[in-house]
């Protein structure tokens, strides 16, 4: 098997489907026999497993939680010679990385995780869109550089064929062995733990961006019989906190650790997505592993990650009235997804996705 040398500008600690993307793909690529180290931003609030290779790096001013790396590769990955290089961002370690492949001329694949744009509103308000016209500029130049680009979906996918890009659908993938439903004794343990409310739960996991619309949640829910749960952070944590303030019915549990997402996920009567902007959106992925139905905006990869009546429920993104009556609805339809779910698992697991990413490694290597 081949040494495919990763590259990313986020990555643990810091929680985000880019993270953990790159973290299990690395555990899976390993278990077949090749080799991944991983160069990424180092922190403080994080000691690297082996195979980890931290770089300098200073915290971002815009985005809590997210570092600006030195554009440099550790001479330790340049001494493994590895055959492929694999970018997961385009910032300062994607540059690293693009710079790397050429000198050792082997083949640069770059993962189209999220548009560069969706960060423009972090930077200024006033100046939103001529960042975002900017950083669509510079995303496809940093794209059309690569030997092969890998859309998570094929939503995703076409939006990069659009601008002439070749790319390769490969799914995130669901660590299988993990995310699968849990019994009843290990949900409840979990509730009172975090002191959740004996009724009805909807609830969202994940990075709290501006751009996810999680402010739609509690807008839809105002009248809903049901509690509601928020686990994870970002900046748009004190906003949604303030927005709920005076209601018993929401909960912030900030971070959870990734072994107890299971339960989190088992616990809800449905997990509610208002984000238009997803390329796959791995946490409805997991959701689903779960047994959980997705209630999801109709707009992005979302129309095609959850399935209308099988997997969960859609709605048009920004109308919180109709988010109102998908959640209402789901909640009335059913107590866990169809029977088909174990079907449904073997879709989604992460192994079918190395066996893809396999497959565009040899591509470019040929």
């Amino acid at each position: 098997m081949w040494t495919v040398a990763a590259v990313t500008d986020t990555y643990l600690p810091t929680v985000n489907g880019v993270s953990y993307t790159v973290r299990t793909w690395r555990e899976r690529w390993r278990r077949r026999g090749g080799e991944m180290p991983v160069v990424y931003p180092a922190t403080a609030a994080r000691s690297p497993d082996p195979g980890e290779c931290p770089v300098p790096s200073v915290p971002f001013p815009f985005y809590t939680g997210f570092r600006i790396a030195a554009p440099t590769v550790p001479g330790s990955v340049r001494e493994r010679g590895p055959d492929v290089v694999h970018a997961h961002t385009p910032f300062a370690l994607g540059i690293a990385g693009r710079r790397l492949a050429a000198a050792l001329e082997v083949p640069f694949v770059v993962s189209y995780h999220t548009p560069a744009a969706e960060y423009a509103g972090y930077l200024s308000d006033a100046l939103e869109g001529p960042i975002r016209r900017i950083a669509d500029g510079y995303e496809r130049l940093f794209l059309s550089g690569a030997d092969a680009v890998i859309a998570p979906s094929r939503d995703a996918a076409e939006s990069l064929r659009a601008n002439g890009t070749p790319t390769h659908v490969v799914s995130n993938g669901v660590d299988t062995e993990r995310f699968r439903p849990v019994d009843d004794g290990t949900v409840r343990a979990f509730e009172r733990r975090y002191g959740l409310l004996d009724r009805p739960l909807i609830g969202y996991t994940g990075r709290h961006g501006h751009e996810k619309r999680l402010g739609d949640v509690l807008d839809a829910t105002a009248d809903v019989d049901a509690a509601v749960v928020f686990a994870g952070d970002g900046p748009a944590r004190p906003g949604l906190e303030r927005r709920a303030a005076g209601r018993d019915d929401v909960s912030f549990l900030g971070f959870l650790d990734r072994s107890e997402l299971p339960a989190f996920y088992s616990a809800l009567d449905a997990f509610v997505f208002p984000s238009p902007v997803e390329t796959q959106g791995l946490v409805a992925l997991e959701a689903i592993a779960c047994g959980t139905p997705v209630v999801a905006a109709a707009a992005g990869a979302l129309t095609e990650t959850v399935i209308d009546g099988e997997t969960g429920t859609h709605f048009p993104p920004g109308d919180t009235a109709a988010l109102e009556g998908a959640i209402e609805r789901t909640l009335r339809g059913s107590e866990r997804l169809p029977t088909r779910l174990e079907e449904r698992r073997r879709r989604l697991c992460v192994d079918r996705s190395i066996d893809d990413l396999e497959a565009v490694y040899e591509s470019v290597l040929e």
